[in-house]
């Protein structure tokens, strides 16, 4: 794209809230079977794998199609983004057209009520600008960037309902996730939206879901896994991707990280023909997932998040001096006495650590809550959505809650284990999204760091000059300096 393509800035604040709640636990256990059964990325049933069995390490490594699925089960409504968004065109001399209601596009009139029935008031900062593009005549390719709360799933499930006739009883439009449970998610957005408009159906391409070779599907919408789409087009012929309209790729960056899925959506593209419209979407946008949009989405509009400095401006950042892990525990006491604290997260390398202080906290009287990588995705949501609404004030947790969830009333992070990469390196990526979770929407916060040995110290120090902010020695047992360097 030219440098001069038009690019308007606009805030992306979202203040839609859906009213109505989505059972997904339900539709999720149809599909997974029993719980003593675990479903595999594509699907397939398979034992669920135990801890000690050397399957996981102990420390919770993030993975990033488990928290794409964590942050849609937690965010049950829009959430409130103050990032600035720019909109490149493909055709810089066109209009840019947005809109302030769902009338403004037209809809047929069903797709409107299961609109209005789902509980949405006005579209999105996303859909605003989105919907347009994707709604336009002729049909036109789009890149967009979107975190989970902004409304993707919903503007791009309403263009594929709206795109297809459902007098021709073949798959038009085909949406591919890294996962089935994220399938099932986008799949539970359609069926809701589209509750009223009956003559459109949804199949599930998702391991498990057999059906007869040979035989065409006659519904319109096709939710699934890249593997097994692949195997409908290909292996099984129950679709005719010539025929396909609308191609969804959804959660572009979770699919490239995943082994396999790049390839599988590669080759799904191209069995499409050149006039089918090509919709991608991805929560970031590294170098990997552009040269992985180029490949997929020719000519594209773009919607992408405008990259800013990372702020630290509101996080106050101090370490602690600590021997061992008693003498850490100990400083935490001393520290949550001493600070007037809505709330706390509390982050440890492993899932032993972690298991051990909040049992520690919760002997001391602490409303403890306890979250870590063993826990089913869903076990986890129930969890964050205890801590948010207040019932817990201290979430205890390793690496899995470290990006992308949104606590408001957070004032303090503790790093009770300083991130280390494999090397045993300042994990500074790791840090910026724990100490993330304090001092959000502009509020002040509190990051203090445990410090046990030398390499602990080396640790800070790396962090200091890579963020160029210093970190200040805290004495937890003299609440006078306390009170000073808080205040």
């Amino acid at each position: 794209m030219s440098a001069d393509s038009w690019a308007v800035a606009v805030d992306f604040q979202e203040a839609t809230t859906p009213a109505k709640q989505f059972d997904f636990s339900k539709k999720l256990e149809r599909v997974r079977g029993p719980r003593h059964m675990r479903g595999d990325i594509n699907g397939n049933l398979v034992p669920e794998r135990k801890e000690n069995g050397g399957v996981r390490a102990d420390g919770d490594k993030v993975d990033l199609a488990e928290q794409s699925l964590l942050n849609k089960l937690i965010r049950r409504s829009l959430v409130r983004n103050r990032n600035q968004v720019e909109v490149l065109q493909r055709d810089p001399t066109s209009p840019l057209y947005s809109v302030k209601t769902f009338e403004e596009l037209r809809l047929k009139p069903e797709l409107l009520k299961g609109v209005y029935n789902m509980g949405f008031n006005r579209p999105s900062r996303i859909q605003e600008n989105a919907l347009p593009m994707m709604l336009a005549q002729p049909p036109q390719n789009l890149i967009a960037q979107s975190q989970s709360g902004t409304g993707k799933t919903a503007a791009f499930s309403l263009a594929m309902l709206s795109h297809v006739n459902p007098e021709n009883e073949w798959t038009q439009c085909l949406c591919i996730a890294p996962t089935y449970e994220l399938a099932l998610q986008i799949g539970q957005v359609i069926e809701q939206m589209g509750k009223f408009y009956p003559d459109v159906k949804l199949a599930y391409a998702i391991r498990g879901n057999r059906l007869g070779r040979g035989v065409k599907l006659q519904e319109q919408i096709v939710i699934g896994t890249p593997g097994t789409v692949l195997d409908w087009c290909t292996k099984y012929k129950l679709i005719d991707p010539k025929k396909i309209t609308m191609f969804v790729l959804d959660e572009a960056d979770v699919m490239i990280a995943t082994q396999g899925h790049r390839d599988q959506s590669i080759r799904i593209h191209r069995q499409l023909t050149k006039n089918c419209q090509m919709l991608l979407f991805s929560a970031t946008f590294e170098d990997s997932v552009w040269r992985f949009a180029e490949q997929v989405v020719p000519e594209p509009n773009i919607i992408r998040l405008k990259r800013e400095e990372e702020t630290l401006d509101t996080i106050k950042q101090f370490y602690v001096f600590c021997r061992e892990k008693e003498d850490k525990f100990t400083a935490l006491c001393n520290l949550y006495g001493s600070l007037t604290i809505a709330q706390a997260m509390i982050f440890c390398q492993t899932r032993k650590m972690a298991s051990w202080l909040a049992s520690s906290l919760t002997v001391e009287g602490h409303q403890v809550a306890l979250l870590s990588g063993e826990m089913t995705v869903e076990q986890r949501a129930s969890v964050i959505e205890r801590f948010r609404n207040g019932k817990e004030k201290v979430l205890v947790t390793t690496n899995v809650c470290s990006r992308g969830i949104d606590v408001e009333q957070v004032s303090l992070v503790v790093n009770f284990d300083l991130p280390v990469d494999f090397d045993g390196n300042a994990d500074n990526e790791t840090y910026l999204h724990r100490i993330g979770r304090t001092g959000r929407f502009g509020r002040r916060g509190f990051a203090v760091n445990m410090v046990d040995s030398k390499h602990s110290m080396d640790v800070i120090n790396q962090i200091e000059m890579h963020f160029n902010r210093r970190i200040t020695k805290l004495d937890t047992t003299n609440l006078e300096e306390i009170e000073a360097l808080i205040s």
